[in-house]
């Protein structure tokens, strides 16, 4: 139990309870949470107070900063000079407040590292022209004061702002179970909200964002999120807002001018740089900084050729780095009854607009009781011009001058002090005309704000003209755009990051595989393979296609040509990527970019496959031919659109079909392409060995021993039959074909 005065005890849930929300009101109220009325921090405003208690505004020269720390640490603000010298930073920074509060000389940081700076003994700085906005009329009774934490100087306990702050800068902070993150607006378009909403109270938040547009970013971009997204985030204070990079296209490079909201170009550069490293960022062959003072922000990409899509290339870029990035919005603010709260965007410029009618009132009051002390002055003034001569015989003879000038004129004090006050040069009859032509227009005067100060339209008219005043020596362009439409931001599948530069898959008799660049001739032959081995079979495709394999068995296997072993060495076997069935041998292979092949077998059965059917994700492989006893399958074949199909025996016959008459499968063992002569009821004579697509543009060329046949495609007129006849034999000394090209 705890002692506590005037009590016996208190439990020690009740006092660590009672304790810990002393604590968060005071971290929620007076460190973390900025204001509604002047949207600033008590840091913050503890600075810009002291600034202008010390004299440095804009219009002074400047003065360390290490000054201004001493100042508002030593007489407002006992805490930490660093975080204190941090805040003070934050205010200075462009990049990180769309209007500065802190004019600032010497290393202030930098987009790369905002907390690059200076130390306070290094750095100097004055007040900007627009933070006047926050203290101009503090003087004027707008403002309560308090005393400060040793009670021996008076704060404010908030400024007298003229401009909706919060929302122009933005800010952030973290408290006890709560915390706001608000971002920055354009001048222009908060003002001119502020306005519309004075005329028109019953406006929507959907009409007050036809006006506002979205929030403006200090660093530039451009701001993704679609309309609805950003009424949604205004209706409720919670959301977020995603903004991306501006670039340009400009003679083979892409330059990139503008960077989204607290993005760092090193930390930009940086996650390009580890993507190109590691081989998944193929299209970009060069990277650079530019950035210099001209150009605060010039990021320089290269591209490896004019033929990689940019807007495409950068999409991915916005997926997968800081070029684009979302900010989260939370509206939670201190208001008027000095309790936090989520705003939307109407309530908040509802709030700052009744805190700007308290400033005007007080103002207004304040400037009326001056007015009414002046011309009581100004009346006791004129008493003794009238009666100057008793006057000047009273303050000779007196011994209290005073009392007797309050009996005799029936004065009060003050004025009583101000006729004593006088100096001989003021008992002039010029100093009574003035005094009674200043008399009329301060009672002109008075009437003209006790107007205004008792008609709420009168009031909201001249915070109006107020405002209007602000737009004309502030106001300035939007520096983020909003595109509304623009497609969401997507990363590169692995498929796209393949380049489609052309290659050439080998495959041995052994079954090793492996992939060079190029499509050059007879690059299977320049080749060196291991001891006893050769080349099976090679294939001109593209990287970025997929490679189809078959075995002799009748199954279909599936590799990316990405994920195969380059041609630097032997390759590598292909049993190391797939697993194939005991007895498996590979026997050819297609690429996805071939719409169909043909699969055939020593019995003269085939038909035609869609190369998509005999797509598989599995490493055993996929059975696509079904091949009965003693059946053998040839190596499978593309299938040229509206060609021929060139079939050759072993005993030397020709037969040509048309590919159309071949029928379409997508798994079975196929039907007669070429009959053969039967030695019994089940076993044929002759087998089928070769089977080749022709097309107008090749030749087919056989080989028997030493000598070599070309036909051409008008030659295969000849051979031509239909599907499921024996066809002619080939001409003498070709009837025992070893090998058939395509030229």
């Amino acid at each position: 139990m705890i002692l506590e005065e005037n009590s016996d005890s208190l439990e020690l849930k009740d006092y660590t309870e009672r304790a810990y929300l002393d604590y968060s009101m005071y971290v929620i109220n007076d460190r973390a949470l900025p204001f509604v009325g002047d949207g600033l921090k008590p840091v913050q405003r503890r600075i810009i107070y002291a600034m202008q208690r010390l004299g440095i505004t804009h219009q002074s020269k400047y003065a360390k900063s290490a000054r201004t720390i001493g100042e508002v640490i030593g007489k407002y603000h006992p805490h930490g000079e660093t975080a204190c010298y941090e805040s003070m930073v934050v205010m200075a920074q462009p990049f990180s407040y769309r209007y500065p509060l802190i004019d600032g000389q010497g290393n202030w940081g930098a987009t790369d590292e905002p907390k690059s700076f200076a130390a306070q003994r290094y750095t100097e700085s004055r007040l900007t022209k627009i933070a006047a906005l926050l203290f101009t009329e503090i003087q004027q009774g707008t403002v309560d004061f308090i005393p400060n934490f040793d009670g021996t100087l008076q704060e404010p306990i908030t400024l007298p702002a003229q401009a909706p702050f919060l929302l122009m800068n933005g800010c952030t902070g973290i408290a006890v179970g709560m915390a706001t993150d608000i971002l920055p607006h354009n001048l222009r378009s908060v003002i001119n909200a502020c306005i519309t909403l004075l005329s028109s109270p019953s406006i929507t938040t959907e009409e007050l964002l036809e006006i506002i547009e979205g929030p403006d970013f200090p660093t530039g971009g451009i701001i993704t999120s679609s309309r609805e997204e950003l009424l949604t985030m205004y209706e409720t204070g919670q959301g977020s807002v995603r903004c991306r990079a501006r670039y340009e296209y400009n003679d083979g490079e892409i330059i990139v001018t503008e960077l989204p909201y607290q993005s760092s170009p090193a930390r930009i550069l940086e996650q390009i740089a580890q993507q190109m490293q590691a081989k998944k960022l193929p299209y970009l062959e060069d990277i650079r900084d530019e950035s210099d003072h001209e150009n605060p922000t010039r990021l320089v990409l290269v591209p490896r050729s004019n033929r990689v899509e940019v807007d495409r290339l950068m999409h991915h870029l916005f997926a997968t780095t800081d070029l684009e990035r979302s900010f989260r919005w939370n509206f939670n603010v201190i208001g008027l009854n000095s309790r936090p709260k989520v705003f939307s965007l109407k309530e908040f410029l509802k709030e700052w607009l009744q805190y700007r009618k308290i400033v005007v009132r007080r103002r207004l009051t304040y400037r009326i009781e001056q007015i009414d002390r002046r011309i009581e002055i100004i009346n006791g003034l004129l008493i003794a011009h009238l009666n100057i001569d008793e006057v000047l015989q009273i303050v000779r003879e007196e011994e209290q001058p005073k009392l007797v000038l309050i009996q005799r004129f029936n004065l009060t004090e003050i004025q009583a002090n101000a006729i004593l006050d006088l100096r001989i040069r003021q008992l002039s009859r010029l100093e009574h005309v003035k005094l009674s032509e200043e008399k009329a227009m301060l009672a002109a005067e008075r009437v003209e704000k006790s107007k205004v100060l008792n008609s709420p339209r009168g009031l909201n008219s001249l915070i109006r003209q107020e405002l209007r005043q602000v737009l004309d020596s502030y106001s300035d362009d939007r520096k983020t755009d909003l595109d509304h439409s623009a497609t969401a931001a997507l990363a590169y599948t692995e498929t796209d990051l393949v380049t489609k530069e052309p290659v050439t898959v080998v495959l041995s008799e052994r079954g090793w595989i492996r992939v060079r660049k190029g499509h050059e001739e007879d690059i299977s032959q320049q080749l060196n393979y291991r001891e006893g081995d050769s080349c099976l079979i090679s294939l001109q495709a593209r990287m970025n296609e997929q490679c189809i394999f078959f075995d002799n068995l009748g199954r279909t296997y599936t590799l990316p040509i990405a994920t195969l072993p380059s041609a630097k060495g032997y390759g590598e076997p292909l049993t190391k990527h797939l697993s194939p069935p005991s007895g498996s041998q590979f026997i050819g292979l297609a690429s996805t970019a071939a719409p169909e092949m043909i699969v055939s077998n020593s019995h003269g059965e085939g038909f035609r496959l869609p190369i998509t059917d005999a797509i598989t994700q599995m490493k055993g492989g996929k059975s696509v031919v079904i091949l009965e006893e003693s059946r053998e399958l040839l190596q499978p074949v593309i299938a040229p659109k509206n060609g021929l199909l060139a079939l050759i025996t072993q005993s030397g016959r020709l037969l040509v079909i048309r590919v159309n008459d071949v029928p379409i499968r997508k798994k079975g063992k196929g039907v007669r392409l070429i009959s053969l002569p039967k030695k019994d009821l089940f076993e044929e004579t002759d087998r089928l060995c070769f089977s080749r697509g022709v097309d107008d543009t090749t030749k087919l060329v056989l080989y028997s021993g030493k000598r070599k046949k070309i036909f051409r495609h008008q030659d295969l007129a000849d051979y031509l039959g239909n599907r499921g006849t024996r066809g002619r034999f080939l001409p003498k000394g070709f009837r025992k074909v070893e090998k058939v090209d395509l030229e």
